[in-house]
């Protein structure tokens, strides 16, 4: 079986590619994986770790101020058609899965026309434009939200799969990164790509953690943040920082408490880990989608949110020691309805359907062929 994944820019969209690609490995003895993304971003360096064959498309998203490069955008996205029209020819994949970013567009565009079985995922609660505008005669959207499905009226087939994620607990412990075994943790990250508002926030609140709270806390910046926030700043010797770390999520069964974006994959992952978290969506993505992927957490009592607006250091500060107390019955009850959650295999699901979709257009075509 062969199979294109296009995926790009952010975590968010890599994650849930790498999980159905793994899913797709277990199912398949005989698969052949090629996955597109971008020239510059970061899935050109984790990907390629992965053993997965990679092909890089120099595209930009569109830009309200960057005029000049949005009509150079317009030509390199004919060219990256161009590339993915030859490159679908050659490779003759059975299905083309789009996992989120423009990226994407290209790709599931050339196989739209070459009629190749075409998949999106939309991991968030309000869709992105660019999967909007590529579900029209999609053969399958694979939605993470209930209410997502409304946007994708026009697609042939949208199912509502959950957002695959792939948790290995058998990675990362706290103690290879000198944490001490018998102490509770403390995740903080503000996003795969690091956010300046919340490294500022964060510095103010860590100058605050001092030893006599009876826990240890991880920030991870991001690589862009890291020089700059360690530079001149001492801090308690029960915080490392550190800018990144690889399958971050692999340490989640050693965390007691993270403080996060509200990125779909990244609250995926909190779920199946059955992870307690106070979650700061990020008012600057496309449809305020981070908040409402929060308030679906937070309106099922799986947990707590803070708008980047209402964020004070004396609050949080006050809510991470209410929540690692060992009596808290807030933390409790959090921990008790992640518990208690259906956990779906999104993975699986997506397979399956997948499957289902290459099934029947394959007979659809001998069909014709008879007739």
């Amino acid at each position: 079986m062969n199979i294109i994944v296009s995926a790009g820019g952010t975590g968010g969209h890599i994650n849930p590619a790498i999980a159905l690609i793994n899913e797709f490995k277990k199912q398949e003895k005989d698969l052949n994986v090629l996955y597109i993304g971008t020239h510059n971003r970061m899935e050109k360096n984790i990907v390629p770790k992965l053993g997965i064959k990679y092909m890089p498309l120099e595209i930009y998203g569109f830009s309200k101020t960057q005029i000049i490069r949005d009509f150079k955008d317009l030509f390199l996205i004919r060219k990256a058609i161009n590339k993915c029209n030859k490159t679908i020819d050659e490779f003759k994949p059975d299905v083309v899965i789009g996992a989120g970013g423009y990226v994407t567009m290209p790709v599931i565009y050339s196989a739209k026309k070459k009629k190749i079985p075409t998949v999106i995922l939309e991991q968030n609660s309000i869709p992105g434009k660019t999967n909007k505008a590529l579900s029209k005669n999609c053969d399958l959207v694979c939605t993470s939200y209930e209410n997502s499905n409304k946007y994708f009226s026009k697609a042939k087939k949208c199912v509502c799969t959950g957002n695959p994620v792939d948790l290995k607990f058998d990675g990362i412990k706290k103690e290879s990164l000198g944490f001490h075994k018998n102490k509770k943790l403390l995740l903080i990250v503000s996003g795969s790509l690091g956010s300046e508002t919340l490294n500022n926030f964060f510095i103010s609140l860590l100058s605050k953690i001092n030893e006599d709270d009876n826990y240890e806390v991880l920030y991870i910046t991001g690589k862009s943040y890291y020089d700059e926030f360690i530079n001149n700043k001492t801090f308690s010797k029960n915080i490392k920082i550190l800018p990144f770390l690889d399958n971050m999520s692999s340490l989640f069964g050693d965390v007691d408490l993270i403080i996060s974006r509200a990125g779909a994959s990244t609250l995926a992952e909190i779920m199946n880990a059955n992870l307690p978290s106070i979650i700061i969506p990020s008012p600057y993505v496309t449809g305020n989608h981070q908040y409402y992927n929060a308030l679906d957490l937070v309106q099922r009592g799986l947990a707590k949110m803070y708008e980047e607006k209402d964020l004070n250091v004396q609050t949080i500060y006050n809510d991470i020691n209410n929540l690692l107390t060992n009596d808290s019955m807030e933390y409790k009850t959090l921990k008790k309805n992640l518990s208690n959650l259906n956990k779906v295999k999104s993975s699986e699901i997506i397979y399956n359907e997948i499957r289902k979709i290459i099934k029947w257009m394959s007979m659809e075509m001998f069909m014709k062929i008879l007739i």
